[in-house]
């Protein structure tokens, strides 16, 4: 089955920015989360979609060998970058449903010659306010760790591992047909250039037994959906003594009640009644440090946006803060009594009884715009 294009999947064009491919992948994340859909593959395949379709274009080299040659620019199969380098990776199924991916890992070409164990993902969920102060999570990650009984060699207690007769302990065979030669990874020790004969009763000669671990992950200020925080050897553990891979936690913030994120703004909307539009007034609304006062001035039109400066985020690599853009809505009034009702008539009648239109200056410019439109 043929892929559908990257920037299709996201619903960008081709020459979309940075901050445009954040915002379309959080958007088909949090939709298709797995969390949020269970039992639903068709909403798990199109997270993943989504996912893979973001971790190239974010890229710079692999979207410039996709925009280029396409799919094959980035297929491993074919040369290309592949889905951010990582392999295929050997973990049981319950883990493959919790991380949603697996890093790295063990299908490729070629022997592993330190046998490093996989990297790791795991997809945290945070509140806004967590994303713009920092915090701390605690997370619980199952994973394979080092066999304790053989102290991961993966042989029963008391004896070693052997060298590979097949391939002289190097991992991988050289096959010769006329002038050309392949080399590939030997068969018979999967490229570790050792065979187990007897094997450990607790990991099967895997010298890997499944665990899961408690981790406190710090998480920088400033972070957004699709940042992700790397700690150094939480990953799978490596096969027969190698070393860990990585754990990489992939951000995900959630959508929050008031505020709107763009890049380091922060966007919310505030009604106001239509008095103080009128008239002027004051405005209290909430930031994320506390609350702050707008003044309204007389005449306000509803729509207009009010700049706080600085009361947006810091970014995650230092700079000035953002603003809180806040658009203002003037409310129409609602379940009026008749002697209110009595009053906006009068009022309404006297500003009719005005044929000048200064008070309406929006309203008297689209009228005549409606007669010229009909040749009036």
């Amino acid at each position: 089955m043929s892929k559908r294009d990257y920037y299709e999947v996201l619903g960008v064009s081709k020459s979309a920015d940075d901050q445009e491919l954040k915002k379309a992948y959080r958007k088909l994340a949090m939709k298709y989360h797995p969390d949020r859909n269970p039992d639903d593959a068709e909403a798990e395949a199109n997270f993943k979609e989504a996912k893979e379709a973001y971790e190239i274009l974010s890229d710079e080299q692999k979207r410039a060998a996709y925009d280029r040659f396409g799919h094959q620019g980035v297929d491993p199969s074919a040369g290309g970058f592949g889905g951010g380098g990582f392999g295929g990776g050997n973990f049981s199924d319950i883990f493959g449903e919790v991380f949603g991916d697996i890093f790295g890992g063990g299908g490729g070409g070629g022997r592993q010659t330190s046998n490093r164990g996989s990297d790791l993902r795991y997809t945290l969920e945070i509140t806004l306010e967590q994303a713009v102060s920092g915090y701390t999570a605690e997370i619980r990650v199952p994973t394979l760790a080092e066999c304790k009984t053989c102290d991961g060699s993966g042989a029963k207690k008391g004896t070693q591992p052997t060298g590979c007769t097949m391939c002289g302990g190097v991992g991988q065979v050289r096959m010769q047909q006329g002038f050309f030669a392949v080399q590939q990874t030997c068969p018979n020790c999967r490229g570790t250039g050792q065979v187990i004969k007897d094997p450990c009763n607790d990991c099967h000669g895997q010298g890997r037994v499944e665990k899961t671990k408690n981790l406190s992950v710090k998480i920088p200020a400033g972070v957004d959906t699709g940042d992700r925080v790397r700690l150094a050897g939480e990953g799978q553990q490596g096969v027969r003594g190698g070393p860990a891979g990585d754990l990489y936690v992939q951000i995900m913030v959630k959508d929050h009640h008031i505020f709107q994120r763009d890049g380091k703004d922060l966007l919310c909307e505030a009604p106001i009644s239509f008095c103080d539009a009128a008239l002027g007034g004051e405005l209290e609304i909430p930031t994320l440090t506390g609350r702050a006062k707008i003044k309204i001035p007389a005449e306000t039109q509803s729509g207009k946006v009010f700049r706080l400066r600085g009361k947006g985020v810091a970014p995650l690599r230092g700079g000035q803060s953002g603003d809180l853009l806040c658009r203002v809505v003037i409310e129409t009034p609602v379940n009026l009594n008749r002697k209110q009702r009595e009053l906006l008539k009068a009022f309404q009648e006297g500003l009719e009884s005005d044929k000048s239109g200064s008070h309406s200056p929006k309203a008297s410019s689209w009228f005549d715009g409606v007669k010229k439109f009909f040749g009036e």
